[in-house]
């Protein structure tokens, strides 16, 4: 669900001839991370040119896609590229974008699935603590390996664990990884 503006419309975010964007809620220039990130918040905006009006939020959202994959944060196989780029000015166009769409929409509604189903799958048993820590590692880890994401900035910062720690940390390590192999054992078993 998109998440719009405090009247309910978009965001407007102004492109610049000189390529600079413009948040009128904000009253603040921005780049594309800060486009990045709003579409990671599920935050609703449109992209329109600055002298002409035009909305130009597809090919904005393009660059984004294009600037993330450069930085070798590949998603799009190249197979997958060259079977898109076949089917511009195929009969079959005008129905990809909503196919793409309905399949990004239920690969969406399974990965929730799929969390609420561990979580369930826990959640009276003495180990539900332990599950949730868990998952909750599992979020912190896939938001640190995000581009830009301030955890990954902030793991850099942390202090080395001093010598009485380091035994109790490797302990709750080793006590963690096989929790972490029991639950892929349960997870593999509900698949």
């Amino acid at each position: 669900m998109k998440k719009a503006a405090a009247d309910g419309s978009p965001v407007i975010i102004k492109k610049y001839a000189n390529r600079r964007l413009y948040n009128t809620e904000t009253s603040s220039y921005i780049t594309l991370e800060h486009l990045a990130a709003m579409t990671r918040e599920h935050r609703d905006f449109k992209v329109v040119d600055a002298k002409t009006d035009d909305d130009i939020t597809h090919n904005v959202l393009t660059q984004i896609i294009m600037e993330e994959e450069s930085r070798g944060q590949t998603l799009l196989p190249v197979s997958f590229l060259r079977q898109l780029i076949t089917l511009y000015g195929d009969s079959m166009q005008a129905m990809v974008p909503g196919y793409l769409e309905a399949s990004m929409d239920s690969f969406r509604r399974n990965q929730e699935q799929f969390k609420t189903a561990v979580e369930g799958a826990f959640a009276h048993s003495p180990f539900a603590e332990i599950a949730k820590r868990n998952l909750a590692m599992f979020e912190a880890a896939t938001h640190a390996f995000q581009p830009g994401a301030a955890g990954a900035a902030g793991a850099a910062s942390t202090p080395a664990p001093t010598a009485t720690e380091a035994p109790a940390k490797t302990d709750e390590m080793a006590a963690l990884r096989a929790e972490l192999a029991r639950l892929q054992d349960k997870v593999d078993k509900l698949g």
